[in-house]
């Protein structure tokens, strides 16, 4: 066999595996025959492939199966306990880690805090240090990758945060620099396309072809699913739907551009509207809340004062609401998912933002489509870079 030969069938082997493997976790337990039912592939394939992934731990066997006369099938699952994945959301203000097992449950977490500012060899130190501060509680187990889900540009291919505007950092090498330091692969990409992709295999998304995960906090992202794939677009930066234009006349963005809906929906345009509000004279109890000092002010004290019936508080919530409401109406008129997941600080609001964003997307989108809350809770975008790993391990024809 020439060399060429051996690499595409080495190929094929490592892709058939995963077939199984993945055959496995969605449907197991399940015995060697309905593998190859499910998967066309022949029996002495599947028998040959499942030995390697006993062998390897991956795949246990049990007697479960039913008999149908003969003798009962051995029955093969997942091996969740002794694998492990990380998972790192990298935030403005912490670092939140994971430790899962392969099934995405959550066995240890990790909150860092971010320095105010940092230079990209202090934030690569302090991320690297905070792994190890997981590895500690792996004990015996094992560990199959660590996922990153980094806001801002990321290019997932190379492995690289090429601009995290919040942290004011570029180009930074953090596969390469993880994988130097700890010895096993790394996946690297957006944290609200990791998030997007935690939602379809784990979340709200699951079982939904296409669907947009929209994550609302500090900025505004959307992570876009299309076909139950990840959509980045050709340089990567599909779903910045924070930078579209809602109002050419509004507010400076980040970007430096005028009316960008990041502008007018994200964290610091609640808080910069309810301190210009105060400033011009309007009384609100959100002034109370941070004793006259209005550099005090957030998203989260703005939601406190509406929640007391605070007129000024309840309309900043629905003027952002209205707003994300027009942004998210324009995502459905271009690619009519069948569902918006929302997740995010913002999100967090309630009925104060939520009603007003939904009667707008009513009234502006030409679709239906149903508007949740993720369900994956504050570790969402670390278990969605948790999925980057498993994508790799279960999929690695669509990674």
């Amino acid at each position: 066999m020439t060399t060429g030969m051996v690499g595409s069938f080495q190929f094929m082997k490592s892709l058939n595996k995963s077939l199984i493997l993945n055959e496995i976790r969605t449907e197991g337990p399940i015995s060697r025959a309905e593998i190859a039912k499910k998967t066309n592939l022949t029996p002495p394939t599947v028998t040959n492939l499942v030995n390697e992934l006993l062998e390897s731990k991956l795949v246990l066997e049990s007697d479960l199966g039913t008999s149908t006369g003969g003798r009962k099938p051995i029955m093969l699952c997942l091996n969740s306990s002794t694998f492990r994945v990380i998972g790192v959301d990298v935030g403005v203000d912490n670092l939140k880690l994971v430790s899962t097992n392969i099934n995405a449950e959550v066995m240890d977490t990790l909150l860092v805090k971010m320095p105010n500012s940092l230079s990209a060899e202090t934030f690569m130190n302090l991320l690297i240090k905070s792994i190890h501060g997981m590895f500690a509680e792996l004990k015996n187990d094992t560990l199959l990758g660590i996922g990153v889900g980094m806001h801002g540009l990321v290019d997932p291919q190379k492995g690289v945060a090429q601009y995290a505007p919040n942290l004011n950092l570029r180009n930074i090498p953090i596969r390469e620099r993880l994988e130097e330091e700890f010895q096993i692969p790394v996946e690297i990409e957006n944290d609200v396309r990791a998030m997007a992709l935690g939602e379809s295999w784990f979340g709200n998304g699951q079982g939904i072809d296409n669907f947009i995960c929209i994550n609302v906090g500090m900025g505004v992202g959307a992570g876009i699913i299309l076909n139950h794939k990840l959509f980045t677009g050709s340089s990567f930066t599909a779903g910045e739907i924070g930078h579209t234009t809602i109002d050419v006349e509004g507010p400076k963005c980040s970007c430096g551009n005028y009316g960008c809906l990041q502008a007018l929906v994200a964290g610091p345009a609640i808080t910069a509207r309810a301190q210009k509000e105060i400033r011009l004279g309007r009384k609100s109890l959100i002034e109370e809340f941070v004793h006259r000092d209005l550099g005090q002010i957030t998203g989260e004290i703005v939601h406190q004062a509406a929640l007391k019936g605070d007129q000024l508080a309840i309309e900043v919530l629905g003027d952002a609401g209205r707003y994300l409401g027009i942004g998210i109406a324009n995502m459905i008129n271009t690619l009519n998912p069948a569902r918006i997941i929302l997740g995010g600080g913002v999100s967090k609001a309630g009925e104060f933002l939520l009603a007003p964003m939904k009667e707008m997307v009513k009234k502006r989108a030409l679709n239906s489509t149903p508007i949740s809350t993720t369900n994956l809770g504050e570790y969402g975008t670390a278990i969605g870079a948790v999925t980057l790993v498993l994508k790799k391990i279960f999929l690695p024809e669509y990674s």
